[in-house]
C-alpha cells in the first residue's frame, strides 16, 4: 500500500474520543493524520463500511513455543486478523512457559518474524504458573510484557497472590486473572446445575469462580491495582464486580463469545467442542452476562482462542481438554447476539473491542487519534453469512460455531497502516 492513504465515506466510530459519523481518515507512512495535510494519498472509498479503531483481543493462546500443532505465531496471527483483530494479547501458559525474560523474548522474536498482527506478550505471574513462587516480575516488564496472568490456573494461596498484586502495581502491568478455586472445580467437566444432574457429568460449581472474584476484589482494594477478571461467567460473581466498580476499585472484566451465545444445554450433544473452563454456564448467567454488557459492568470482549488439535478433542467428553477457538468468530458472533439483537449500539459493541482493552492494558491504543499508529478494523454491519471452519486460517478447528449463522463481520483489517486482511475489493491485502 501506498505510505499515504485517505478513507473516504465509512461511518467512523472511535468510542474513546465520542465520534460517530461520515468522516475521512488520513494515514501518513503508518500513523493517523489530518486527511488535508495529505498531499499524494491514494483514496480509497469505503462507503457503506464502517471503520474503528484496530480492535484488540487481550485473552489470546498461541500455543508457541511449544504446542505448534495445535497452532503457531504465524497461524494463529493469521487468524486474528481474518478475524478483524490488529493486537492479540498472548497467554503465557507456553512450553517452556512465558515466566522468564528469555522465553518473552524467544516470543518477541516469532512475533516479529511470522506474526501478522501485533503480538503482545502476557507474563506468567508464578513460576511455570504453578502458583508456588512469584516470577521475576521485574524481569518480565524489562523483557516487555504487558500483562500478567496464570490463565489456565489460579493461584490458590491469597497471601502470594497479595505479593503478586501489589509487585505488579509496582511495575505498572495489570493482573489477568483466571477465577477458580480448584478444589470446588476439582473434577469437573461442565456447569454445576440441572444438565449435569440430568446427563450424569461431574459439575464445576459457579461458586468456585465467584470465590476467587471476591477474593481478588479484596486484593485490588488493598493494592489499589488493577485486577482483570478473565471470561466472567456466573451471574453472582457477575454482580460482585457490578458493586466493586461502583465502589472505585480497580477491577474490570471480560466476557467471551461462547458465553454470550451459548449455554450448558448444549453439552446434551456431548460434543468436546462445547467443553471450556469457565463452562457454558446456565440461562440466567448467559442474560446476567449480556446485561453486564449493556450496563458497562463488563468492559471487554475476548475469545480465549484456545486451539487444540483434532485427536486431542476427538476423544470422551470427560477427557477431552478445555477451550475452543475464537479469533475469527467472535466478531460475528458478537454483532448478532450483541448489535442486531439490541442490547448494544455499535459504537457500545465496538468500544469492548477498543476502549475497554486498552483502559485495562494502559497501552496508547484503541483510538483513531492522530499520530497513533494505524491500526484499523474495518466492518460490514449487516453482511450476512455462515461461519464455515475449513476455511479457518488457525491450524485448529475445534469451534461449537461452525454452521453459525450470522449478521455482520470483520472485512478488513490494517496494521500500522498496512492491510493484513482485505474482503474488500478496493483494499488489497499485502499478506
Amino acid at each position: 500500500m501506498k505510505k499515504q492513504l485517505i478513507f473516504k465515506g465509512a461511518r467512523v466510530i472511535d468510542p474513546a474520543r465520542n465520534i460517530d459519523k461520515i468522516m475521512d481518515i488520513g494515514v501518513d507512512n503508518g500513523v493517523f493524520a489530518d486527511p488535508a495535510s495529505l498531499k499524494n494519498a491514494e483514496v480509497i472509498d469505503l462507503t457503506g463500511y464502517v471503520l474503528a479503531p484496530g480492535f484488540i483481543d487481550m485473552h489470546v493462546h498461541l500455543r508457541q513455543p511449544g504446542k505448534t500443532g495445535a497452532e503457531t505465531i504465524h497461524t494463529g496471527t493469521m487468524a486474528a486478523a481474518a478475524g478483524g483483530f490488529t493486537a492479540v494479547v498472548a497467554m503465557p501458559n507456553t512450553t517452556p512457559c512465558a515466566d522468564n525474560p528469555g522465553t518473552i523474548e524467544l516470543i518477541r522474536t516469532y512475533a516479529q518474524k511470522g506474526g501478522v498482527v501485533k503480538v503482545l506478550p502476557c507474563g506468567a505471574m508464578t513460576r511455570n504458573s504453578e502458583g508456588k513462587e512469584m516470577s521475576g516480575i521485574g524481569g518480565l516488564k524489562a523483557a516487555g510484557v504487558v500483562a500478567l496472568s496464570d490463565d489456565g490456573k489460579c493461584i490458590q494461596n491469597h497471601e502470594l497472590m497479595r505479593h503478586v498484586v501489589e509487585y505488579s502495581r509496582t511495575f505498572g502491568l495489570p493482573i489477568l486473572d483466571h477465577c477458580e478455586d480448584s478444589v470446588l472445580a476439582s473434577g469437573g467437566v461442565m456447569h454445576e446445575g440441572y444438565w449435569s444432574v440430568f446427563l450424569g457429568m461431574k459439575g464445576m460449581s459457579p461458586a468456585a469462580e465467584e470465590l476467587m472474584v471476591a477474593r481478588d476484589v479484596i486484593l485490588a482494594r488493598m493494592a489499589d491495582w488493577k485486577i482483570h477478571i478473565q471470561h466472567i461467567s456466573c451471574k453472582d460473581a457477575i454482580e460482585t464486580v457490578r458493586h466493586a466498580r461502583k465502589s472505585g476499585i480497580k477491577v474490570s472484566a471480560e466476557a467471551t463469545p461462547h458465553h454470550i451465545a451459548l449455554t450448558d444445554a448444549e453439552i446434551k450433544r456431548f460434543d468436546s467442542n462445547y467443553k471450556m473452563n469457565p463452562p457454558l454456564r446456565s440461562e440466567e448467567d448467559r442474560l446476567a452476562l449480556i446485561e453486564a454488557l449493556r450496563d458497562g459492568t463488563v468492559t471487554v470482549i475476548a475469545t480465549d482462542h484456545a486451539p487444540h488439535t483434532e485427536t486431542d478433542k476427538t476423544v470422551e467428553f470427560d477427557y477431552a481438554p478445555f477451550g475452543i477457538v475464537g479469533l475469527e468468530t467472535a466478531v460475528n458472533i458478537s454483532m448478532t447476539e450483541l448489535y442486531h439483537k439490541g442490547v448494544l449500539t455499535l459504537p457500545q459493541l465496538i468500544s469492548k473491542f477498543t476502549q475497554g482493552p486498552a483502559e485495562v492494558l494502559g497501552l496508547p491504543m484503541g483510538t483513531l487519534e492522530n499520530g497513533r499508529a494505524a491500526d484499523i478494523t474495518i466492518l460490514a454491519p449487516d453482511e450476512k453469512g455462515v461461519v464455515d471452519s475449513s476455511r479457518f486460517r488457525s491450524k485448529s478447528r475445534n469451534t461449537p460455531f461452525n454452521g453459525y449463522a450470522y449478521t455482520g463481520r470483520a472485512a478488513a483489517t490494517i496494521v500500522d497502516g498496512n492491510c493484513v486482511f482485505s474482503d474488500i475489493p478496493a483494499l488489497k491485502s499485502g499478506k
